[in-house]
């Protein structure tokens, strides 16, 4: 990781967790719902990377955007991955133990709490994305709003785990594992990119480059999360490994063999660099964003 991009994200990083705090429930101020409101804030504060927020200030500063606002949308789309996580790890879907190192929300709490927990986070990501401090026009404020509830839905991260749980989905071709994978993990982490540009009101080829910049970094991301899953550390990754090969999953690694997947990985980032090009340097976090997606070790 280059020292400019760990400055950055490690920035990016503080500034969400307290834009975050600040807008997420109080616990100590509710009475019945409290134990809601601090899972809520066990579920998004706990420890991460930020790396969606992270891309959607840097798509922002790639545009001329404004810093303040794309953190705010950071906070939303960190608020939705949240509890795309927290659903995840339910017993009806990967039943994990672990997330980052620390009992799942509903190991920490319990199962309804757990699910209540993931639907307000939902909800609160769309209350910011809402507020006029996102940004002051209405019509941008519609557009995050549509894009982030596309990133969500049928043809975004929920429809994509309902073809992860699919039944045999380690004998699906390499093509059903890519549109799987485009959809869980690439569809939020595109809508991070695009949403930079949606806020520096950029013109439809701005969106479409940092749109498909953030799809193909979202397949590299994933393919190194599954090579992670059984080549890596599990005191370093925060989780228990090799649970998609024992539950049958359908992952590229598995379908290609690792050597393979990591080119295709490779190549992933090499085309979604070249999408960068029209934005010269101010780009260049992205740039390093990018190669990061691939090298990371947790």
């Amino acid at each position: 990781m280059s020292p400019a991009l760990k400055a950055a994200l490690t920035s990016v990083a503080a500034e969400t967790d307290s834009l975050l705090s600040a807008l997420l429930p109080d616990a100590a101020a509710m009475a019945e719902d409290g134990v809601l409101a601090e899972a809520m804030r066990y579920a998004a504060l706990g420890p991460g990377k930020r790396f969606r927020p992270f891309l959607t200030v840097a798509a922002a500063l790639a545009c001329n955007g404004d810093r303040v606002r794309a953190l705010h949308v950071g906070a939303a789309v960190e608020c939705l991955h949240a509890y795309s996580l927290v659903h995840d790890d339910l017993p009806a879907m990967d039943d994990d133990d672990l997330r980052r190192g620390r009992p799942t929300v509903h190991k920490a709490y319990d199962e309804a709490t757990a699910i209540l927990a993931g639907d307000a986070l939902q909800a609160q990501a769309f209350q910011i994305l809402a507020l006029p401090a996102t940004h002051p026009d209405a019509s941008i404020r519609l557009a995050l709003t549509a894009g982030l509830a596309k990133a969500a839905g049928v043809l975004g991260m929920c429809g994509g785990q309902a073809l992860d749980l699919a039944a045999g989905a380690e004998a699906r071709g390499m093509g059903w594992i890519v549109r799987m994978q485009r959809q869980k993990t690439g569809a939020l982490i595109a809508f991070s990119t695009e949403a930079g540009a949606i806020l520096a009101h950029g013109d439809r080829s701005a969106r479409a480059a940092l749109y498909g910049y953030g799809l193909d970094i979202g397949l590299a991301f994933q393919i190194a999360d599954d090579l992670l899953d059984i080549e890596g550390d599990e005191a370093a990754v925060g989780k228990k490994l090799t649970k998609d090969a024992d539950q049958g999953k359908g992952t590229l690694p598995a379908a290609m063999g690792a050597a393979a997947a990591r080119n295709y990985a490779e190549a992933l980032v090499d085309q979604a660099v070249a999408k960068l090009d029209r934005f010269g340097p101010s780009a260049n976090l992205l740039r390093d964003a990018a190669l990061y997606a691939l090298q990371r070790q947790n």
